[in-house]
């Protein structure tokens, strides 16, 4: 029996049957997807339910997108209103963007993009309904489910329909997303995304998925979250020139073998074939290059030295509230004592053992430790990143 193909047209058309839409936009979305097709079709070592689930999923990232222009071609008053400059995490994953992430959306007047609006944007939602709307148990059931088939993923990567979504996940319906990279094993479309791709034309769908998203539903200023700004901060600070941005950092040898773990767990949903070697060796050396292209933003000006806060992830986590009152103080916010009893009470919910503790080592990656140390040494002296015990 010969393995499923994906394929373009017929996901483009199932999304069409579905909306019964057809305008997409800006037709940008159409190079990405064709090669993420062609990498998932010859490297991804997809299974049939692999298959089955990935289609699903390009079929509703399309699905998604028809549904926001439509929107917008029958208000175009949402474009007219700005998004106001945003504050945006930039650090690589496992840093501890997530939980500062999750922190930062605590305070009333700070706008996030939750998981089940991102998940189901359509219609935008409402400031009446925000905290009632019936996605949220529908996305919340979705959550649940993938816990089941992939159990134990909640203690590497905390999941919920009312947490901070990643902007990954929505410059995914351009087909310009690290996400695919982090899902399935598919080499050639990451190097088309981190070193051919036009990142500004994810970045011009990304305001219009905010422009949607705040139509009705407004705060004083987005909160925004993903490693995948790394490799593109360019593209980011063109798009959103006022932006204040916060880079955590953290021993990137640590990174590699944290995200490495992380990532072979994820993507044994859609295949058979995979591991903490392989989904390491993916990511070791674009890890490095998006490190090194954010020390390279400083030296070049890209990243304007006032507008960002660099903090570092051990101390972060030993002293979360000082951090974050660091972050507010150089970023020119009010944290208010109500703010903060807000935030400790969340951080008391959650702590991070919550589902389990994460645990994995450098020597499961099969790197070279001494290579890896001496590729990294660039970012972490320029930041001053100390190296932390591997195991």
């Amino acid at each position: 029996m010969s393995a499923p193909i994906l394929d373009a047209q017929r996901i483009a058309e199932q999304a069409y049957a579905q909306t019964k839409l057809t305008d997409f936009g800006a037709d940008s979305w159409m190079e990405g997807l064709a090669r993420l097709i062609d990498a998932l079709n010859s490297e991804a070592k997809l299974n049939e339910l692999g298959y089955a689930v990935v289609e699903g999923e390009l079929v509703g990232y399309l699905h998604d997108r028809l549904q926001i222009v439509a929107e917008r071609n029958a208000h175009a008053e949402y474009g007219a209103v700005d998004v106001t400059p945003p504050v945006v995490l930039v650090g690589q994953g496992r840093t501890g963007t997530t939980i500062l992430h999750e922190l930062l959306a605590q305070d009333p007047t700070t706008r996030v993009p939750m998981t089940w609006e991102v998940d189901k944007p359509c219609p935008p939602p409402e400031t009446a309904t925000y905290a009632t709307d019936p996605r949220i148990a529908e996305v919340a059931a979705t959550l649940d489910s993938v816990e089941l088939v992939l159990p134990g993923f909640r203690a590497m990567h905390p999941m919920g329909a009312e947490l901070p979504q990643e902007c990954v996940r929505i410059t995914a319906s351009d087909f310009r997303s690290m996400i695919f990279p982090t899902q399935y094993h598919v080499p050639s479309y990451t190097q088309w995304l981190l070193h051919e791709a036009d990142m500004s034309k994810a970045y011009q769908w990304h305001r219009v998925f905010l422009q949607h998203l705040q139509s009705h539903h407004r705060g004083e200023r987005w909160v925004l979250k993903s490693p995948g700004h790394i490799w593109c901060l360019d593209a980011l600070l063109a798009e959103y020139p006022n932006a204040l941005l916060v880079q955590t950092h953290r021993d990137p040898l640590r990174i590699i073998s944290s995200l490495g773990s992380l990532v072979a767990r994820l993507r044994t949903l859609a295949s058979d074939d995979t591991s903490i070697p392989e989904a390491a060796a993916d990511f070791a050396e674009d890890i490095l290059d998006g490190l090194d292209r954010s020390v390279t933003a400083r030296e070049n000006g890209t990243v304007d030295k006032e507008r960002v806060v660099d903090v570092q992830f051990a101390e972060f986590m030993a002293e979360p509230f000082a951090t974050i009152g660091t972050i507010y103080d150089k970023l020119g916010l009010e944290l208010t004592a109500e703010t903060e009893q807000r935030m400790r009470a969340f951080l008391a919910a959650h702590p991070a053992d919550k589902y389990g503790k994460h645990t994995y080592t450098f020597s499961a990656t099969g790197l070279d430790e001494g290579a890896l140390r001496a590729r990294a040494r660039r970012y972490q002296e320029y930041f001053d990143v100390p190296s932390e015990p591997l195991g």
